[in-house]
């Protein structure tokens, strides 16, 4: 049975990188007419309403005019560059008294649906040691809800580290809802061109 009414949880979009790889900001990037922060941003806005949650760092004044105030709420990472560690410790940080859970969204994964979003938090039974993560190629990942009880966690993240380790970590019940797409990301121009 879906909790989700008893629990206040937040979506949050981590969009602070610098793009290395790629060459440019990637989150500015435009696919299917928009940008892949505002794509993100507004499948956020969709599950959780106001209750977004915009990481930025480099160039953080342009990613979040792509955002299109899409999200409710902006939290600035001054340690961007050392890595997405350091955006899920600004998330973990800012919505430790306000949130139960967080459903973390990488904005460079531009076929995460709404639908499967909602699975996720259908997914979920409110239990504060459950994670639920999404499953695809013979992998676990993001998007990803955590609850509350992994803030304290998620909050020391350092580097270039994300939240794999959680889901490994024993005291925690990991649940996975499949979703074959969520292995398409975006870290080359060429991973662009090949969905335009």
């Amino acid at each position: 049975m879906n909790q989700l009414s008893k629990h206040r949880y937040f979506a949050v979009v981590l969009a602070a990188g610098r793009s290395q790889r790629f060459g440019a900001n990637k989150q500015l990037q435009v696919l299917n007419g928009q940008p892949l922060v505002r794509h993100a941003a507004a499948l956020a806005r969709a599950v959780c309403g106001k209750n977004t949650l915009l990481i930025v760092g480099h160039e953080w004044r342009r990613v979040v005019a792509a955002a299109d105030q899409q999200c409710q709420f902006v939290a600035i990472n001054e340690d961007y560059g050392d890595g997405i560690g350091t955006s899920i410790a600004v998330a973990a940080k800012s919505l430790a008294h306000t949130a139960d859970c967080m459903l973390i969204l990488l904005a460079d994964q531009p076929l995460i649906s709404e639908d499967h979003l909602n699975a996720l938090l259908s997914a979920w039974s409110g239990d504060d040691q459950e994670i639920v993560a999404t499953a695809f190629a013979g992998t676990q990942g993001p998007p990803v809800l955590m609850p509350r009880a992994a803030f304290s966690e998620l909050a020391m993240l350092e580097g270039d580290t994300g939240a794999r380790k959680l889901l490994e970590n024993p005291d925690f019940q990991l649940t996975t809802v499949w979703f074959d797409p969520a292995a398409i990301d975006i870290d080359s121009p060429d991973d662009l061109d090949r969905l335009t």
